[in-house]
């Protein structure tokens, strides 16, 4: 069995390292290592995921993890990774979505572990929002210069753009993140901050805050930044964000998201986000080259995020529905699921009166609905066999009637392999 350090090391999760002595400390096993959340809404995302799966293969080897949901931190923003300001929250909406992340974070963590080995929860805001300016000045931000500050990507990047700025609000993150680690280390022992690569200056200076005040060694790991297969950055303020919640992603949508990743991408998803063994990963890795039409490394994908995120039952029930997109199941789904499987495809709307006595004629119904052309085109599609009524191929002659609905009110309509179109009655 192969060991943290080189766990990480195959799964290519370790960016930056402050001091290679880390490496060995990890695989001894009893540190604590904290992580920071952003808790400005009432779900984690997929920005979020990288760092929750090392987190709980951090505690498998024996660590004990800290999350930080910053209610402190997030009164004042994170300039990382924003070209313009980010807009202020209050602080009771903060301790509000703090209420939604913690069961997130509980399907990673093990919080029923003994003390010291349990994971935990803590609330920056706690000890931040208690601080006095005077003294928080005096003890914490005269260690560090603004030249050290003015040199971090973050900050740079906003002083080059002077329509944008930063404000002095913004300017001072990374201090407090600092004093986060000061602070974990004196009442947790924490010794190991980690995060994503674009956090490493914010992670240092903490580092450094621990060497100067208490003349320790602390330590700092970062992790690749993860991108979607364009180059862009997960997040929340990303189109198509992806989230942990099912109700703002739902379990269907993310196993097809990742059911649907690119080649070039999977091998490095599979590695950052399931738990599979190293031989698993490379055969998935042959597969791929292989057999690409397979999709076998995608679809272990999807269903290691999807288990991970929402457990066992849910995953089936995506993978359910997944099936049933191209076969007669379609016409067992249940409502909701129906609709999530086709939430992209086009849809109208007809009386229900119309299905009374003998029905519809398909050639009609396939042209109201706009899939072809026309009547004739509609003939042309049946009589090539691209014509299908909930996945069944129909014939030029077929009528539509009530005993077609699925959940009592829709009928899936296709022509070809993908255009599809979801007709309800009512």
């Amino acid at each position: 069995m192969p060991s943290c350090s080189e766990d990480f090391t195959f799964r290519g999760l370790i960016h930056q390292v402050s001091d290679p002595g880390l490496l060995h400390r990890l695989d001894a096993g009893g540190e604590s290592v904290y992580v920071g959340f952003d808790p400005t809404e009432a779900s984690l995302q997929m920005g979020n995921l990288l760092q929750l799966c090392c987190l709980r293969r951090l505690q498998l080897a024996g660590h004990r993890p800290i999350a930080v949901a910053g209610s402190g931190t997030g009164l004042i923003g994170d300039p990382g990774g924003k070209s313009e300001e980010r807009p202020l929250i209050e602080r009771a909406e903060l301790e509000a979505n703090l209420v939604g992340i913690r069961p997130q974070l509980e399907r990673f963590l093990d919080f029923s572990l003994p003390a010291g080995e349990a994971a935990l929860v803590v609330d920056n805001g706690e000890w931040l929002c208690a601080l006095g300016l005077i003294d928080f000045l005096r003890d914490i931000a005269k260690h560090f210069t603004v030249n050290q500050m003015v040199a971090k990507e973050a900050v740079r990047s906003r002083f080059d753009r002077p329509d944008q700025g930063i404000s002095y609000t913004e300017f001072s993150y990374s201090l407090l993140q600092a004093y986060d680690f000061l602070h974990l280390f004196d009442h947790f022992g924490c010794r190991v901050q980690m995060g994503g690569s674009d956090q490493w200056g914010n992670i240092t200076m903490g580092v450094e805050l621990i060497h100067k005040l208490r003349g320790e060694t602390a330590y700092a790991l970062t992790t690749p930044l993860v991108t979607k297969p364009d180059g862009t950055k997960f997040g929340k303020t990303a189109s198509g964000a992806l989230y942990l919640d099912a109700r703002k992603t739902s379990p269907y949508a993310l196993y097809q998201y990742f059911y649907r990743v690119e080649d070039r991408v999977v091998g490095d998803y599979l590695r950052y986000f399931s738990f599979l063994d190293h031989e698993a990963i490379l055969a998935l890795d042959a597969a791929t080259t292989e057999q690409p039409e397979s999709r076998a490394a995608q679809r272990s994908l999807a269903r290691a995020v999807c288990t991970l995120v929402h457990g066992e039952s849910e995953t089936a029930r995506a993978e359910r529905a997944a099936a049933a997109l191209y076969s007669e199941d379609v016409a067992a789904l249940d409502e909701a699921t129906l609709l999530e499987v086709f939430a992209d495809a086009p849809a109208s709307t007809m009386s229900a009166e119309l299905l009374a006595g003998r029905g519809l004629d398909i050639v009609e119904v396939l042209a109201a609905s706009g899939l072809v052309a026309s009547k004739s085109a509609a003939r042309t599609a049946i009589a090539q066999g691209g014509a299908y009524l909930n996945n069944r191929r129909v014939a030029v002659d077929g009528r539509l009637t009530a005993s077609d609905l699925i959940a009592g009110r829709y009928v899936v309509l296709r022509r070809g392999r993908r255009e599809n179109h979801l007709l309800r009655f009512g």
